[in-house]
């Protein structure tokens, strides 16, 4: 019998006023599973991630079901909230400087998270925060604890941000751009030190980026966000070897590759920002394969072996 999900998102909606930001997203992240989502600014990535665990205001509608080892966190009560963030669901956010209290040290900022879901003493927790700082690399743990945010590098900042996220010792992990505000050279790095540590705990991670080479080297699964909906989902393999949407096709080609000749293609045109209901494909106004019926109507989703695509004009795997 197939484990149920860790996580199971179901057509999932986001709003704020007019806009609309998410259209019915679903997807599910297995235990030990890292899962993708990709695509450009605006396509509704983090507003999926911080609706999951309810991160965001509460003047946004939220709609649809986001179950977490069986419950349901859409309109849950702040109480269950407050034990699946940090206990259940870790989030690094995607800057480390603004995450974290300038006003206190690591130290305290990390024992106080490991206290509110872990009860233990405030020194067996400055003992497990220490130990975790050492497992992500950190040379000297003890002098990091005793540093004020302002202190830090920003790839030592990066980690201390995922310590937070994982000192409850959460079952999932929600990366939210993790990379972006690093440097190329401490990227990879901080990635693999990431993936290792929730990897030995067997936690599973969502990978929220809008880089395609961090999809690749470290995603078992993806989707690709367009317009707030699921363009597509595939396993990492068939996404980079047989995509079908036009936008994941384009999306590809619009990336340089080291030893290829072939001219990377941009894509026409800037992303479309929804309001009011979402009643045509998202990507027709930048669409190469684009029909009449694209743009008044909205596609359903199309399941294969290795991929679903939500697009009326799939394009053909072989070709």
């Amino acid at each position: 019998m197939t484990a149920a999900p860790l996580l199971d998102v179901k057509d999932l909606s986001v709003s704020f006023g007019a806009v609309t930001a998410v259209s019915s997203v679903s997807f599910a992240v297995n235990a030990g599973e890292v899962f993708g989502v990709v695509g450009e600014s605006g396509a509704g990535k983090s507003a999926t991630a911080k609706a999951i665990i309810g991160l965001l205001p509460s003047t946004t509608s939220v709609g649809g079901s986001v179950s977490f080892e069986g419950r349901e966190l859409i309109g849950a009560p702040k109480a269950l909230l407050r034990e699946v963030r940090g206990s259940g669901v870790g989030y690094v956010f995607q800057d480390a400087l603004t995450a974290l209290d300038p006003v206190r040290t690591i130290g305290a900022q990390l024992v106080e998270a490991r206290r509110i879901h872990v009860p233990s003493g405030r020194k067996e927790a400055l003992e497990a925060a220490a130990d975790l700082l050492a497992e992500l690399q950190i040379a000297d743990p003890a002098r990091t604890l005793n540093s004020y945010p302002h202190q830090l590098s920003g790839g030592m900042r990066q980690r201390t941000v995922i310590a937070a996220a994982l000192i409850a010792n959460p079952k999932l992990i929600i990366a939210d751009e993790v990379t972006s505000a690093l440097d190329v050279t401490v990227q990879r790095r901080v990635l693999d030190l990431l993936l290792g540590v929730c990897a030995a705990r067997g936690a599973g991670v969502i990978m929220i980026t809008h880089d395609l080479g961090v999809v690749a080297q470290t995603c078992d699964r993806v989707a690709v966000l367009y317009g707030g909906i699921v363009a597509e989902q595939a396993d990492v393999f068939a996404l980079f070897d047989e995509p079908r949407h036009p936008y994941t096709r384009a999306l590809l080609q619009s990336m340089p590759r080291m030893g290829d000749d072939r001219p990377f293609l941009p894509i026409a045109g800037s992303a479309i920002q929804i309001f009011g209901r979402l009643g045509s494909c998202p990507f027709a106004d930048r669409c190469s394969e684009v029909t009449q019926r694209c743009r008044t109507h909205l596609p359903a989703e199309q399941q294969t072996a290795r991929s679903c695509v939500r697009c009326f004009h799939p394009l053909d795997v072989a070709a």
